[in-house]
């Protein structure tokens, strides 16, 4: 029978497809998953002379997805299921990303109470054995990596591709959590692109709302001023006249510059927690021995 790494490797994989170097992918030259920098970091690893991660070969291949990927996540100490949603996901968007879905998801299930920092430690492996529904487990995990992605301002290029793999990796899991045949999955062109955090959408900026608040509350301040001309005017019938009409426009331009920008720094501020939340942008928490 095939290993719990041996069949997680075959299902990444299908995903993974051959080379690719789509100039928007930040893993650059790509080669069944594995990018050239972190073929030149294993060949230097092993006292080797780089070459282009085209040349790959099934042994290196298999080396570099068990000692990068499946060690670090701890494969072999999770669940049948679990340990492939954690391994596709550390295979696309990083280790550290891919656990810190598993501790969202275990903090939603009210398992896991430590830091979301992206280390599979002790905390971690023991919330995880309290968990008896494994299938829900992988669910909350993929509802994350979903809105991760959808976070990143190259989702628009790799959506399609990222959505079809990561619903594939869902069917899978889930079947082999509650122990049954796997269904077959396909490659989708762009699901195998890097997603990695620092192709972040940027945050809405704060700023453009305060000014707007801002600029609303100068025009009320000028109104003032104009609205105590006008009375040393009053006895200047057509000059008070424009002066009224002029006060009567900045009040009216204050008002919907105040307002926009109050209504923009709301929108803006859930934003970005909206945001910080899909991209697990917490405050910094006591971190657990690994």
């Amino acid at each position: 029978m095939a290993t719990e790494f041996q069949r997680s490797l075959t299902k990444v994989l299908v995903h993974e497809g051959g080379f690719s170097n789509h100039p928007d992918d930040p893993g650059g030259a790509t080669m069944r998953g594995v990018t050239q920098r972190v073929y030149d970091e294993y060949r230097r690893s092993i006292s080797a002379l780089p070459i282009p991660v085209k040349n790959i070969s099934d042994a290196e291949l298999q080396a570099i997805y068990k000692r990068k990927y499946w060690d670090e996540i701890k494969g072999d100490k999770l669940a049948a299921g679990v340990s492939y949603v954690v391994f596709d996901g550390a295979v696309n968007s990083g280790v550290a990303q891919s656990v810190k879905w598993l501790q969202r998801a275990l903090q939603a299930m009210g398992l896991y109470q430590g830091a979301i920092d992206g280390i599979l430690g002790q905390g971690t492996l023991l919330a995880l054995g309290g968990v008896n529904d494994n299938d829900a487990l992988i669910s909350r995990i993929i509802e994350r990596r979903r809105a991760f992605l959808r976070a990143l301002k190259t989702f628009k290029t790799f959506g399609r591709g990222w959505m079809a793999r990561v619903a594939g990796v869902l069917a899978v899991g889930q079947a082999w959590a509650t122990g049954s045949v796997a269904p077959e999955i396909q490659y989708v062109a762009g699901g195998d692109a890097k997603a990695f955090i620092s192709d972040a959408k940027p945050a809405p900026v704060l700023g453009v709302a305060d000014a707007s608040t801002g600029g609303g509350i100068g025009s009320g301040t000028l109104a003032g001023a104009l609205q105590q001309a006008q009375d040393q005017l009053s006895p200047y019938s057509y000059s008070s006249e424009l002066i009224g009409k002029i006060v009567a426009g900045l009040v009216v331009v204050g008002a919907l510059l105040t307002v926009g920008g109050l209504a923009y720094r709301w929108y803006a501020a859930r934003r970005r927690k909206e945001r910080a939340d899909a991209l697990d942008l917490q405050v910094a928490q006591p971190v657990e021995a690994a």
